[in-house]
């Protein structure tokens, strides 16, 4: 007669439960893992362009505020920083936006208002280390800029010349010559975050206050 056999799992059976539940444990571990790792970086590039769009609002809000005054120029690129002056409900400010590496750099000057001291914040601004008191650092990852005018139906680069209008002689500034300004702004980034590539806002200015 034959034996019966007794209740339970051989030790193979054992053995080829483990190892299918380690294979069905590792899948889901996978699983898990890639859908934090997409999580993370959703989160990121949602972060990164609500940044981003928050320091092109505080750009356009900077080149709406122009204002003229002598001896200043109102707005200027040299390649890597663009400065322009700036009414707030006290005075003038003397901004700075500034190219150091991939690190984009937003600087404002004290209030003012008086022109000497404006004129020397301009000095001050072309000597800055990225270190000064009200040195914000707005964006990362920037590996370059470009800023263009619009004069004259058409857009050209804003480091090359333009044209010279008298000031009223009766004016703050006695007649003085300035250079013109222009009608819009376009800036151009091109960066690495939140995805390579580059991005392109233009401004379209509206008359500027002089003093």
């Amino acid at each position: 007669m034959r034996r019966a056999r007794a209740g339970g799992f051989t030790l193979v059976e054992v053995l080829v439960a483990l190892v299918v539940m380690s294979v069905m444990a590792g899948l889901a571990w996978r699983g898990i893992d890639g859908l934090a790792r997409a999580r993370e970086a959703t989160q990121f590039n949602f972060e990164a362009t609500e940044r981003l769009n928050t320091v092109l609002a505080q750009w356009q809000a900077d080149l709406e505020a122009l204002y003229e005054t002598p001896g200043v120029p109102a707005l200027s690129f040299d390649g890597a920083t663009l400065r322009l002056t700036r009414a707030t409900e006290d005075g003038v400010q003397l901004v700075a936006w500034q190219l150091r590496g991939q690190r984009w750099l937003r600087w404002a000057s004290p209030v003012v208002q008086r022109f000497g001291d404006l004129q020397e914040h301009w000095m001050r601004s072309q000597q800055l280390l990225g270190n000064e008191p009200n040195q914000l650092l707005l964006l990362e990852g920037v590996n370059g800029i470009q800023v263009y005018f619009y004069r004259r139906n058409g857009w050209s680069n804003a480091q090359s010349s333009a044209d010279v209008v008298n000031l009223d002689p009766n004016s703050a500034a006695g007649g003085q010559q300035r250079v013109e300004l222009p009608t819009g702004v376009r800036l151009v980034l091109t960066v690495t975050r939140p995805r390579p590539g580059t991005i392109t806002r233009s401004i379209a200015l509206g008359p500027q206050a002089t003093s």
